[in-house]
Formats: C-alpha cells, structure tokens, sequence
C-alpha cells in the first residue's frame, strides 16, 4: 500500500489513525497542500478532485475519501474493528462520523478558506470567525448527543474506538490550531484523551510525522 498523506490534513490524520489501529504501515509520499502540490499533473492523474489522501490498494486500486479508505481498510482488515457489531450501533456510529466528516470539516476546510480570503476579500479575522462558528455549530451537537446516550462509553461508542473516534480526534486538533476554548466540550475532550492514551492515535499526530513543520 501507498499513502499519499499531508500531516495537517485533517482527513488524512483519520486515514492514519486507522491504519495504525489496524497494524498496517504503508509506503507513505507526502502532498504539501500549501505549496499547491495537489494540483501537480502527476497527483490529479492519480486522484482528480486534488485531495488528500489517496491510498494505493495492494491490488493497485487508487481509493480516495478518508472514510471510503478507512471503511475498505475494515474490510480487509477487519481486526481490530472500527465498527460495532449490530446494525443500529453501526448507524450510529457511521452517523458520528459523517456529522464531523460531512458537516463541520468541508465549511473549514484549506481551498473554502483560501477562497473566502482570496476570492471573497474577507479579513483573516474574519476567516478565522467562520472556522470557529462552524466547529462550535458541529461540535456543540455531538456533545449533547454523546453525553446523553447511554451507548458513549469510554469512546464515542462503547469502549473500544471506533470510526467515530478516529474522525473526532482530528477534529479536536483543527480546532485548537485556532486557540478555539474546547471547555464547553467536556464529553469530547474526556473521548479525546482516551483516545490520545494509545499509541495508534498518538503517533497518528501532526506534529509526529516526518513531513511536519515547525509553528
């Protein structure tokens, strides 16, 4: 396999946690999205859209979408899983993960930004009001749904992480790239540190991987 990975993807970063909760460790080539590298001939023949990630199947298949990619990894590696068994705990679970993947993370994402600063005209004060009055918006109702349903264990589902987690975790660290105040937030933040306890989600961090760069 072959990851094409940019570390401050956010959707990347889901790509990673999963492959590393599944003990899988890819060839990896690394996109800098700030240097426009996904719009490089040789990336958009391999993926049209211009996003990270792609992955490179050992069949040879080029997958793209985080959660395509993570949902073919359970697939073909079904251990550990990231889905529970039972057909309404998986909805739940997908229904978590598409609220953080589909509702907040494409409002604030790199090329929306870039063109409400570039295109638009806004203020980078004013771009930076967007990012966190949709991340709030999102996470302010998976809080209160997660801290009254009986079926949040000491992850989003249970007590073994899930697609849900590996979705939320990134999350969590877009926004405190922003200095946003996560208190309001405290069944997440108690997820997050449960899931930053294991080694598979720690070295999935940005600033852990070999294409970081320093603030």
């Amino acid at each position: 396999m072959k990851l094409y990975d940019y570390f401050r993807s956010s959707a990347a970063y889901r790509v990673r946690i999963a492959l590393n909760l599944k003990g899988l460790t890819p060839e990896r080539v690394f996109v800098h999205l700030r240097r426009n590298a996904q719009r490089d001939d040789d990336y958009l023949a391999l993926n049209p859209q211009g996003l990270v990630p792609a992955l490179v199947a050992d069949d040879g298949a080029v997958l793209t979408q985080s959660l395509a990619i993570v949902e073919y990894l359970e697939e073909t590696h079904p251990a550990p899983p990231l889905l529970p068994p039972g057909a309404s705990a998986r909805a739940r679970v997908r229904a978590l993960a598409l609220a953080i993947a589909c509702d907040i993370h494409p409002l604030d994402n790199l090329r929306v930004l870039r063109y409400l600063v570039q295109t638009m005209g806004v203020t980078e004060e004013q771009k930076d009001a967007w990012y966190k009055y949709w991340i709030d918006v999102g996470l302010e109702a998976l809080e209160r749904q997660l801290a009254r349903d009986a079926a949040t264990g000491r992850f989003c589902h249970g007590d073994a992480p899930t697609l849900a987690d590996v979705c939320l975790v990134p999350q969590l660290a877009n926004a405190r790239r922003v200095a946003m105040d996560l208190a309001p937030y405290p069944t997440l933040t108690r997820i997050e540190a449960a899931c930053l306890a294991l080694p598979a989600f720690a070295a999935a961090a940005p600033a852990r991987q070999p294409d970081a760069e320093t603030p």
